[in-house]
C-alpha cells in the first residue's frame, strides 16, 4: 500500500492590489472555506471541485495509505504576508517531513504566490520540502492554469499537472491526472520533462477556452499529450512584478522536447488573438440595454465587472457600474459588493428599512469612491450556502451577513466575505432570481460563464475604475524579464523605459 501525503496551499497573487493576505484570511478562507488539518481535509475535500479532490478520489479507488496534512486557501489579493507564509509553509512542510518514511507527495498549489518577502512561494516551498524528504521521493504538484511557473517550481517538481479550462471546472480531474503520475512513479522511474517560455503575457479576460484562442491551443494540448505524456499549457498571471511572471510550455514523458517545442510554436503564432472588446461602464450599460430590449435576446445580458475581480486581487468593492447602472436607469442585479459595514449596517435596520449610506468605494482606487444613496433593504441572509454552479461546485460558502439593497430598479449584493461572483447561487442567497434579471453585472472575469453562460442572452466585458487593469501594458511594472511583451502585441518590457506602463496607470 503506497504511502503518499496530500496537502495544499493557494495562493494567487496580484502585486498590484490594495490589500494583502493575512493568516486571517488563509484560516477564514475569504469566503470559501476555512484552513483545514489532518483527517478534515479528507472529509471536508472529498468531493468538490478541487484538485485535491481528485487526489483524494484516485488514492482511495487504488489502496493508497493517504496522509492529509494541511489545506489552505483564500481569495486573491496582494502579497502573502511573510508570517502567513511561514507559519502555514512551515507547518505544511513540517507535517510531509513527520509522515516520513512516505512513497511519494501530491500537492494542491497555486503556482503564483508572491509573499512579502519571496517572488516564488511555492518554488521556495518545494525547495524546503526537497531538503526534508531528499531527491527519491517523487513529488506531483497540482496547479492553476493561471500559474507563473518558475524554473525553481520545475526543479523541484517531478511533475506539474495543470487546469486545462478556464473557467476553472476540471479542477478535480487535473487531481485524478497528477495522481495517475505519481502512480506511474512509484516504481522509481522518471520521466523525461521540458519546459518552455512564451515571449509575451495575455490578458485573463480572452483566455476563456470556451472561444478562440484558447480552445484550440488546449485542444492541440490534448492531442500532444495523448496516453504517453503529461502535459500543461500555463497561461500566467499577468499582474505580478517579477521575472518570472509568464505563459509556459510542460511537457513530461517521451519526445518531451519535441511535444513542447510544438506546443509553444503554436501558442506564439496565437499572440494577435488573445484580444477583445472592452466597454467603457456608460456605453456597456447602453448596449446592454439595447440588446436586453431585443426580442430575440433569450436571457439576462451579463456584464462582467473584469476590473474589479476578486478572483484577480480586486477588492470587490468599486462603484463605477453601480454608477453607469444608476445614470441609465437600467434595471438589474450587481453583485458581490465587498462591504462588511454596509451589510452589518442592512442587518441592524433590517428587512423593509430604507438605509442612507455610502457603500463601496473603500480601496482608494483612482477614479473610484464610495456611492451614497438611499437604499431599500430588501433582504437579508446569513450567507452560508452550497455552490451549485460547475466552477464552485459543492463548496459550502462562507459570504458573512449578506444583503439584496434595492434602489431604483437596481438591486445590488452586499457580502462581508470576498469571493469572485461565479455561481447564480450568489444571487439567490439574497433572495435574487438572476435569469429574471434583464442586465446582470459580475464582479468577474471568465469564472462566471461556467454558470451564468448558459443563461446569458448575450456577455460583454466593462472597464469601470479597479486594480485588476484588462490591459496589463497598463501595469506599471518594474520587474518583469527584458524584452518579454506585455500584452498580446504588447510594449516589449525594458527596465529602465516605462513610459508606456506609467502613461496608462
Amino acid at each position: 500500500m503506497p504511502r503518499i501525503a496530500i496537502g495544499g496551499f493557494l495562493h494567487e497573487t496580484n502585486t498590484f492590489a490594495p490589500s494583502k493576505a493575512t493568516y486571517e484570511d488563509f484560516l477564514h478562507g475569504g469566503g470559501s472555506g476555512r484552513l483545514l488539518k489532518g483527517e478534515e481535509i479528507l472529509t471536508q475535500m472529498a468531493d468538490v471541485n478541487s484538485a485535491i479532490s481528485g487526489a483524494i478520489r484516485h488514492g482511495t479507488e487504488h489502496g493508497w495509505e493517504l496522509v492529509p496534512t494541511l489545506f489552505a486557501a483564500t481569495s486573491p489579493s496582494a502579497h502573502v504576508t511573510a508570517d502567513a507564509f511561514e507559519r502555514i509553509g512551515g507547518d505544511l512542510v513540517e507535517r510531509i517531513a513527520a509522515a516520513l518514511p512516505l512513497d511519494g507527495v501530491i500537492l494542491d498549489l497555486h503556482g503564483a504566490m508572491v509573499t512579502e518577502h519571496l517572488d516564488d512561494g511555492e518554488g521556495e516551498l518545494l525547495a524546503r520540502l526537497r531538503d526534508l524528504i531528499g531527491p527519491d521521493v517523487p513529488v506531483v504538484v497540482c496547479l492553476d492554469l493561471h500559474a507563473n511557473v518558475t524554473a525553481k517550481m520545475f526543479d523541484m517538481a517531478d511533475v506539474l499537472e495543470s487546469y486545462r479550462t478556464y473557467p476553472h471546472v476540471d479542477m478535480a480531474e487535473t487531481g485524478l491526472r497528477g495522481a495517475r503520475a505519481l502512480e506511474a512513479m512509484l516504481d522509481g522511474t522518471r520521466p523525461e520533462k521540458a519546459m518552455r517560455v512564451a515571449p509575451y503575457l495575455s490578458a485573463i479576460a480572452w483566455q476563456c477556452t470556451f472561444a478562440e484562442p484558447a480552445r484550440g491551443l488546449y485542444a492541440l494540448l490534448e492531442d500532444l499529450a495523448g496516453d504517453t505524456r503529461e502535459m500543461s499549457f500555463n497561461m500566467g498571471f499577468p499582474a505580478a512584478d517579477f521575472p518570472e511572471c509568464q505563459m509556459t510550455v510542460l511537457a513530461y514523458g517521451p519526445d518531451a522536447d519535441s511535444a513542447a517545442d510544438r506546443m509553444l510554436a503554436a501558442v506564439t503564432d496565437a499572440e494577435p488573438a488573445f484580444a477583445g472588446k472592452v466597454w467603457t461602464p456608460e456605453d456597456g450599460v447602453a448596449e446592454a440595454m439595447r440588446l436586453a430590449a431585443l426580442p430575440e435576446t433569450k436571457g439576462p445580458v451579463v456584464i462582467a465587472d473584469t476590473q474589479d475581480n476578486p478572483g484577480a486581487g480586486a477588492d470587490s468593492n468599486t462603484t463605477g457600474m453601480i454608477r453607469a447602472m444608476v445614470a441609465a436607469g437600467a434595471k438589474g442585479a450587481i453583485g458581490n459588493l465587498y462591504d462588511p459595514a454596509t451589510a452589518k449596517a442592512a442587518h441592524e435596520a433590517g428587512e423593509g428599512a430604507t438605509l442612507d449610506i455610502a457603500i463601496g468605494g473603500q480601496s482608494g482606487i483612482p477614479g473610484d469612491s464610495p456611492f451614497r444613496a438611499s437604499f431599500t433593504v430588501e433582504k437579508l441572509s446569513d450567507g452560508n450556502f452550497t455552490a451549485s454552479g460547475p466552477y464552485y461546485r459543492g463548496k459550502h460558502m462562507a459570504m458573512g451577513p449578506s444583503a439584496c439593497l434595492r434602489l431604483g430598479a437596481l438591486r445590488i449584493v452586499v457580502v462581508s466575505a470576498k469571493a469572485q461572483m461565479a455561481d447564480r447561487d450568489m444571487f439567490r442567497q439574497v433572495g435574487i432570481v438572476p435569469e429574471d434579471e434583464p442586465i446582470l453585472i459580475v464582479k468577474s472575469s471568465v469564472h462566471f460563464r461556467a454558470d451564468f453562460e448558459p443563461i446569458a442572452g448575450a456577455l460583454l466585458t466593462c472597464a469601470a475604475p479597479g486594480p485588476m487593469a484588462v490591459d496589463p501594458a497598463l501595469l506599471p511594472f518594474t520587474r518583469l524579464r527584458p524584452g518579454l511583451r506585455i500584452g498580446a502585441t504588447g510594449p516589449a518590457f525594458a527596465p529602465d523605459t516605462k513610459e508606456t506602463q506609467d502613461a496608462g496607470h
